[in-house]
């Protein structure tokens, strides 16, 4: 296992459109890496954010993002729509 691969930290956010963006997967070293690996599988985009994460790795699984994080979350969901053509 390399170093990178140890401190790898990953969260998944789903958004429905109702309320804010939940967290509904989060993981470090091995979890963080099959969580990548799924999401590339499934062609969901991703954003490499190393201070995001770390904020978003203390929401607990199934709760809404806090308030303080809409902003820094928004800039990625428009990073996101963009990449899927949605939104220019």
């Amino acid at each position: 296992m390399s170093v990178e691969t140890r401190n790898q930290l990953a969260v998944a956010l789903h958004y429905d459109k109702t309320g804010a963006p939940r967290v509904v997967a989060k993981g470090k070293g091995t979890i963080g890496q099959k969580i990548i690996e799924v999401a590339k599988a499934h062609d969901i985009p991703i954003e490499e954010n190393e201070m995001l994460a770390g904020a978003l790795s203390n929401v607990e699984l199934g709760d809404e993002i806090p308030a303080e994080l809409y902003k820094a979350v928004a800039e990625v969901l428009i990073f996101v729509l963009r990449l899927s053509g949605r939104v220019r």
